[in-house]
Order: structure tokens, then C-alpha cells, then sequence
């Protein structure tokens, strides 16, 4: 088997494993790490050989970016406390106390490469909370902070990680210089991020067709990403400032075609790109313990030490952070997202898995340092970040069910329905004022009237049941029935059809260009 065979299996079972671990109600990525390790422990796998620098631009653009589209700038302004506790104070405490424990443990380890531990260890993995907490019914707000979390930890994780290499490779270290270039990478990702997000916008608005808009969109997180690294910013936060940058401007609500294309495709992006980051993961597995030369088991007790660090230290984080959220929240902070219980604690602590991230700076370690001796203490360094990575995403990720189950945590759905509802309300009383408009400047029948005024109370009652009282819900019901039968028949109509110019596209003469015109007439006429 070649690299290439191996990358098509991987794709593979990115696909496989997702209605997998709906029926066994695990996460797909988890799922997809196991069979990593399985397909590494078959002799005829040939190990992964992609360059370490490659490993986060390829990687992180398409699913900070996938993951960006199902959030907002409101979310991240209304959580700014909680995320700032988790993002940044969280992966700063994390690094020093597992810089600590690994110069402690580990004979001859020097602080500088310590700190690079602790600062690839310390972020969870954005794709794997998002995944998995996403796929468990959690609260809203959870998911909130924890999607939060996962996408600006890596911003403050990966310059802790720079500095640290830095002074690991040339012997020096500043405080000033280090807080100085977190600052300078931070203003110029925002201002690449806007910079790229406005031209962005401007572009999608010539392009026009949805196809060429979605395209764009692809290139979009790749460019950010390299562009900021280009000029020593934070590739990551520029990539989620273009991303928001994007998400806010997208506002022609009767893009219909753009909208459904693009979400599907970045549907099929993070589905595809997730499973074989994490299929590359248990890949690793073999290479990483070919490093340990006899060592495995005293490697394995550091490892394991550095896990109950990573592990304690979230806990203990948590627990005071969470009550200082809670005593900072006021009334006016209604949009605010904080756990409300200590159950919610007790899983947020619990979903903070390594992964994709802490790979890849793991693996990008330089082999030696500026007057050419080995950079002290390099296996070991990466023994001990696999060993954080596959307990906390294997071990956390498996049980999370279980311990959401034991501990009752689930969406409040009646918040949920009565926003529903809400909303119901305010797409039908849109729907009704446009009427209204349009009946004083146009003549229409009275038959026509009627019915379209039942379309637009149907708008809401369709969304909602419950916003009808029971005689005319029996009635808007009677009339879904209808309509669900005569839409019924329009399918079966425009299959027809479609089957009839499919068919043409076989016969002599036929020229296909305009067979598939056609036919992509029918398909956006039944998509409507």
C-alpha cells in the first residue's frame, strides 16, 4: 500500500465512521483515531511520511473555517469573559504547570523545551469538543464555550509554542520580546483577517454564481492562514476573523441556491478533512513509539504524569473559574453562556481532548538547534504529547457519553422551542406585512387573496404548530396534508421529466452540454 492508497482508505472511513458512531453513539473522530491505530499495527501500511510544517496549514484552515460557520460574532462578544478564562488564562496556567512537572520527571529536560510541552498539551482540540459535545445534545451554551475555547486556545498556544522553540534553538529568551510578539501577532492576524474578509466580500459579489462563490470559499482560510504566517501573525486567528468577517457580511437572505451549496460543501469538507487529521493521528502512533528505544515504559510513567497534569490542572481551573463567571454575571449579561450547574462543570472539564493541533506541533519540533547539537530532549517531548493525546481523545472521548448520561446534562429544549416559536412568529408577521404592501399597489383577485394570506400564516404555523389554536391547527394541518400530496405528485411530475432528458443524454445527436442545461433547470425548479 502507497501513501495514496493509504489517503483513500482514510477518506474512507471518514465516511464510514460517521453514521458508525451514530449507531454506536460514539464520536466519528475518536472512531477514526482507533482505526489509525489499527491500520498502523498492520505490516503492510506503510508509515505516514507528510512534512510536519505541512500538517497545520493543511489542516486547521477548512475546519477553523467549517466550524466558524456555526457561530457568530455575537456569541464570542456575549462570552468574551468565559472564553478569555479558558482560551488564555487556561493554556497559560496549563504550560507552566505541566513546564513544571516535565523538567521535574524527565531527567535533563531543559525549561525551554518544557515549556514547548506544556504549550503543544495545553489547548483542546477545537474539531474534537465541536464533534463530539456537538453530537451529544448539550446545552447550547456548553457547546458555545467549548467551540469558543477550542478556537482561540490555538491562537495563544502556538505562540507560547514559537517563543518556546525559539529559546529552545537559540539558547535566549525574553519576557518583553515574547509578550511583544504575542501582541504583534495578534494585530496583524485581525488586520489580515478584515483586510482579507472585506476583499473577500467584494469578490463573491462579482462572481455571482454560487459555484464559483463556494470555490472562493475554499481558497479563502488557506490564503488567511498563509498569508498571516507570512507576515509573523497568528495564522489561526486570522483564518476565524475572516471567517466571522464572512458570516456577518453574508446577508442577501434570498440566496438560496449559495447558501444550501455552501453549506453543504463545508459540510462534506469537515466531514472529509476531520477524519483523516484524526486517522493521521493513530497513524503516528507507530513512528512515535519507534522513538522510545527500549524506554517505553519508563516514557510511559512520564506520559503518564503529564496526563494527570493536563487532566487535574482543567479541573482545578475550572471549578474556581466557573464560580467567578457566575459571581462577574449580571442581568444585563443575558447573552452570556456559563455553565449553571457543577454537572456542567464536570463535563466541560471532561471534554477537553487533544488532537489535531498538539499533533502537529509536536511533529514539527525542530531535529536540532542553531550550533547543530540534537534539540534537547525531542523524543521524549513527542512520546510524552501522544501519550496526552490518545488518553485525554480516546479515554475522554469514549466516556463522555457515559458520564453526560450519568449526569443528566441536556439542552434545555423548551428554551429552545420557545425561541423556535419566536421566530415563527416574527417569519410570519414578515410575511404578512409584505402582503399587505403588495395588495396596496397591485390588484389581485380575491381568490387569490385568500390563499395567499394562508400562505403566509402557514409560514409560521408550519415552523411552529403550537402558535394556532386547536380548530386551526386541525385546519393548517388538513392543509399541510394537501400540500404534502400535491408536492408528493410535483415529485413524482419533475422525476419524471428529469428521467426523460437523462435518458436523451444516451440517444445519437444528443448533445450533453445541453441535456445537463436542461436538466439543471429541472433540478434547481424542484429544489424550489
Amino acid at each position: 500500500m502507497d501513501q495514496l492508497a493509504l489517503l483513500l482508505v482514510l477518506l474512507l472511513g471518514a465516511v464510514l465512521t460517521v453514521p458508525l458512531g451514530e449507531r454506536l453513539g460514539l464520536p466519528a473522530p475518536v472512531l477514526m483515531t482507533l482505526a489509525g491505530v489499527v491500520l498502523a499495527l498492520l505490516p503492510f501500511v506503510p508509515n505516514v511520511e507528510i512534512p510536519p510544517d505541512f500538517i497545520l496549514p493543511l489542516v486547521l484552515p477548512p475546519l477553523l473555517y467549517a466550524a466558524v460557520q456555526r457561530t457568530s460574532w455575537r456569541q464570542f462578544a456575549a462570552n468574551v469573559r468565559p472564553i478569555l478564562l479558558l482560551a488564555v488564562a487556561l493554556v497559560f496556567v496549563t504550560t507552566a504547570a505541566v513546564a513544571a512537572v516535565a523538567h521535574t520527571v524527565v531527567p535533563g529536560l531543559p525549561i525551554a523545551a518544557a515549556v514547548a510541552l506544556g504549550a503543544l498539551v495545553a489547548p483542546p482540540d477545537p474539531v474534537a469538543a465541536t464533534a463530539v459535545a456537538g453530537s451529544l445534545g448539550l446545552p447550547r451554551r456548553l457547546v458555545s464555550i467549548l467551540e469558543g475555547e477550542g478556537l482561540f486556545n490555538d491562537v495563544t498556544a502556538i505562540v507560547l509554542y514559537h517563543v518556546a522553540i525559539g529559546a529552545a534553538v537559540g539558547g535566549t529568551f525574553s519576557y518583553g520580546e515574547a509578550a511583544g510578539e504575542l501582541v504583534l501577532s495578534a494585530v496583524v492576524a485581525v488586520a489580515v483577517g478584515i483586510a482579507l474578509g472585506w476583499l473577500s466580500n467584494k469578490l463573491m459579489a462579482l462572481l455571482g454564481d454560487p459555484t464559483l462563490q463556494v470555490g472562493l470559499t475554499l481558497l479563502v482560510p488557506f490564503v488567511s492562514y498563509v498569508l498571516a504566517e507570512e507576515l509573523h501573525g497568528s495564522g489561526v486567528l486570522a483564518v476565524l476573523v475572516t471567517a466571522l468577517f464572512l458570516a456577518e457580511r453574508a446577508t442577501d437572505a434570498d440566496d438560496v441556491m449559495g447558501r444550501l451549496a455552501g453549506r453543504t460543501f463545508w459540510e462534506i469538507v469537515d466531514t472529509l478533512v476531520t477524519g483523516v487529521a484524526f486517522g493521521l493521528i493513530g497513524l503516528e502512533l507507530h513512528n512515535v513509539f519507534g522513538t522510545a528505544d527500549g524506554r517505553e515504559l519508563r516514557m510511559l510513567g512520564w506520559g503518564a504524569a503529564v496526563v494527570a497534569c493536563v487532566v487535574g490542572v482543567r479541573l482545578l481551573w475550572l471549578l474556581p473559574a466557573t464560580w467567578l463567571a457566575k459571581r462577574l454575571h449580571t442581568r444585563r449579561d443575558y447573552d452570556e453562556e456559563i455553565p449553571m450547574s457543577w454537572r456542567e462543570t464536570v463535563v466541560m472539564w471532561w471534554s477537553g481532548m487533544r488532537g489535531v493541533a498538539s499533533v502537529a506541533l509536536a511533529l514539527a519540533i525542530p531535529l536540532r538547534t542553531e550550533d547543530g547539537a540534537p534539540f534537547p530532549g525531542r523524543d521524549e517531548i513527542v512520546f510524552i504529547a501522544f501519550c496526552v493525546i490518545m488518553a485525554t481523545l480516546v479515554v475522554q472521548g469514549l466516556t463522555l457519553p457515559w458520564l453526560v448520561r450519568k449526569l443528566g446534562v441536556r439542552a434545555d429544549t423548551d428554551a429552545e422551542r420557545e425561541l423556535e416559536r419566536k421566530l415563527a412568529l416574527r417569519a410570519a408577521a414578515a410575511a404578512k406585512r409584505r402582503l399587505k404592501e403588495i395588495e396596496e399597489v397591485e390588484d389581485l383577485p380575491e381568490e387569490l387573496q385568500e390563499r395567499l394570506q394562508r400562505v403566509a400564516f402557514d409560514v409560521g404555523a408550519r415552523i411552529s404548530p403550537d402558535l394556532v389554536d386547536e380548530e386551526r391547527r386541525s385546519a393548517t394541518a388538513k392543509r399541510a396534508e394537501r400540500y404534502r400530496a400535491m408536492q408528493r405528485i410535483q415529485r413524482e411530475l419533475m422525476s419524471a421529466a428529469r428521467h426523460e432528458v437523462l435518458a436523451a443524454r444516451s440517444e445519437p445527436g444528443a448533445d450533453p452540454e445541453v441535456v445537463d442545461r436542461v436538466l439543471r433547470h429541472l433540478d434547481v425548479r424542484s429544489l424550489r
